[in-house]
């Protein structure tokens, strides 16, 4: 099944929370450079300042960034998927003087549920560096964020 098909019928809802994954063209590790995570982390604070999003949490990890969100009525998550990619792309291949696409076409979404624990998921995808062995302590990571969380915390556990 092509990407186009997998994207039929998705629904954009506003308020909506959604968990986020997306990924680099050849799983390639752009983000060991720290510059270029900065680049990648300036685009998200941009979203949400603008207004576009409520920013949650978000990881960057060397190859990929998990991000939550809360959409708000302006822009339907597609589109917040695409000006993401669209303009870290833009920011970072000027920094590394690359061209082409620095992120894979497709990407992964799912929607919170109504029971679901929004704290426990955001714990759970800041754990990410934890999990793949980055780091010991979640502190010590430097391409995170949550609004329920600050660096110095050990309540980040691994599952």
């Amino acid at each position: 099944m092509s990407y186009d098909a997998l994207r039929r019928g998705r629904l954009s809802l506003n308020s909506q929370i959604y968990s986020i994954t997306t990924v680099t063209r050849d799983r390639q590790p752009v983000f060991t450079d720290i510059n270029s995570a900065r680049l990648l982390i300036r685009e998200l604070r941009h979203l949400h300042e603008a207004g576009i999003v409520n920013s949650l949490a978000w990881v960057v990890m060397p190859d990929h960034l998990h991000w939550m969100i809360q959409l708000h009525d302006h822009w339907p998550l597609f589109r917040v998927v695409k000006t993401i990619k669209a303009r870290s792309a833009l920011a970072i291949n000027a920094h590394l003087d690359l061209h082409g696409s620095l992120w894979q076409r497709a990407y992964y979404d799912r929607a919170a549920r109504k029971d679901d624990d929004v704290c426990q998921l955001a714990r759970y995808l800041i754990a990410n560096p934890l999990r793949a062995g980055l780091v010991e302590h979640i502190g010590d990571y430097p391409h995170w964020d949550c609004i329920w969380l600050d660096g110095t915390s050990s309540t980040v556990m691994v599952e």
